[in-house]
């Protein structure tokens, strides 16, 4: 009788399961109003108005927001979507979308 043949182990460690995550951050500038950030966010990302509010509230005090958590090819579409949205027809001076980055999520714990 021939013994079972013995098959490696099959597995991954926890660390080759997750994806990298990505943040898509909304940076500051004197060009848009709060109003702008508001309807962007809502529109591109489908926020609620009290939480595209947050935002605009927080990029203009810290000068910068995290709108998305997401894999790099969505966090850099969504960064894409916010570079396409166009100017500010609220301000005269507005000649553009405003600014978002791509970079990675940390942990914190």
């Amino acid at each position: 009788m021939t013994p079972p043949a013995v098959l490696p182990e099959i597995g991954t460690r926890q660390e080759d399961e997750l994806t990298p995550l990505f943040n898509v951050v909304l940076l500051d500038d004197d060009d848009h109003t709060y109003d702008y950030v508001v309807e962007m966010l809502s529109n591109i990302f489908l926020l609620p108005a009290e939480i595209a509010f947050q935002h605009a509230i927080e990029v203009d005090t810290t000068g910068r927001t995290i709108v998305m958590t997401c894999e790099r090819k969505q966090a850099e579409f969504a960064r894409d979507q916010i570079h396409a949205y166009g100017a500010d027809p609220r301000m005269p001076r507005s000649k553009g979308s405003m600014t978002a980055i791509v970079e990675p999520a940390t942990i914190s714990g």
